[in-house]
């Protein structure tokens, strides 16, 4: 087994392969991490065997605050081990141990892996957390997001379901379509600045750039009253799981419980394209230390249960 850096003429090959892997999604893609550009110094790599035999991948860039650390990756959510089954057991501890060396070799002080969650998994692939155990890496980040389990959904809580009502009496439409970009970012611009005194992480011109690449992938779920979008979700769809990347609401949309009509218009849409999961995204501040309650106790009450984000490093110096 060997590991060699990854090279723009690898691209196509790259995607194909991802496609097949167990736990795929189109972050994973290089047409979704080029979008970067030149924010990022790639460091991913490809495993193969002696003959050249893709085996596996690891997106990954060089951390642009701490140039001694390599993570997988810092322009996605989740960048693990991408394999078609051939990195199980002790092959992926070797496939670990190759990538130890690589970076070594490159400089790097520190791996840090961020594991895509298990719901995103088309079938059981978590080797690489026992991997990451026989190599005494340290969980140094633990981020709790909610969950639906559409094929065994939990009851739905009073409150949502009076929510969901008060939007209805209110007129709410929910509609889809990219042409509802421009005006849904407004709101998510607006909540943020308003709840947290922050930027979305993405511009309006990247998640255009985004949703032109990934027209199946990416959608804009919006709620009207008289026309006029108080409320809505970017919806990132992958193989197994809908997950909601950004969602907002004006004033006016959260005094009519608009987010309620929003949701089950979405939560209805994965269970009829027979995907496993809805995931309402992460409910953390402080790199996971704080718990913002209130957000998770909402997310929880549409039948869901928590799922986590984890995060390892690994020492790299000899």
């Amino acid at each position: 087994m060997r590991v060699r850096r990854f090279q723009p003429e690898d691209a196509s090959k790259w995607d194909d392969f991802c496609q097949k892997s167990h736990a795929w999604t189109f972050l994973h893609c290089r047409r979704f991490l080029s979008y970067h550009g030149d924010r990022f110094v790639d460091q991913s790599l490809v495993v193969e065997d002696e003959c050249g035999k893709w085996l596996g991948l690891l997106p990954a860039a060089q951390d642009p605050v701490e140039p001694g650390i390599v993570i997988s990756h810092p322009g996605i959510s989740y960048g693990g081990f991408l394999h078609q089954g051939a990195l199980r057991g002790e092959i992926m501890i070797e496939a670990f141990q190759a990538t130890i060396c690589y970076y070594q070799a490159a400089g790097f002080s520190r791996l840090c892996y961020k594991v895509i969650p298990f719901i995103y998994h088309r079938m059981p692939t978590q080797d690489d957390l026992y991997a990451l155990f026989r190599l005494n890496a340290t969980r140094y980040r633990v981020d709790l997001s909610c969950s639906i389990d559409l094929a065994a959904r939990l009851p739905v809580s009073e409150r949502r379901r009076r929510g969901y009502k008060k939007a209805i009496k209110a007129g709410i439409a929910v509609l889809e379509g990219s042409n509802f970009a421009g005006c849904l970012w407004q709101v998510v611009e607006e909540n943020l600045r308003r709840k947290y005194a922050v930027q979305p992480v993405h511009t309006l011109e990247e998640i255009r750039l985004l949703a032109d690449r990934f027209p199946e992938n990416i959608g804009f779920i919006v709620g009207l009253i008289d026309d006029r979008i108080e409320a809505g979700v970017v919806l990132f769809r992958t193989p197994v799981v809908h997950h909601a990347q950004y969602i907002a609401s004006s004033e006016k949309g959260y005094a009519v419980c608009a987010l309620d009509a929003v949701f089950e218009y979405c939560i209805a849409h994965a269970v009829n394209e027979k995907v496993r999961w809805f995931d309402f995204g992460i409910n953390n501040e402080q790199n996971g230390l704080k718990l913002n309650e209130g957000l998770y106790r909402f997310k929880s009450e549409f039948g869901g249960g928590g799922t986590v984000h984890e995060f390892y490093e690994l020492e790299l110096t000899q």
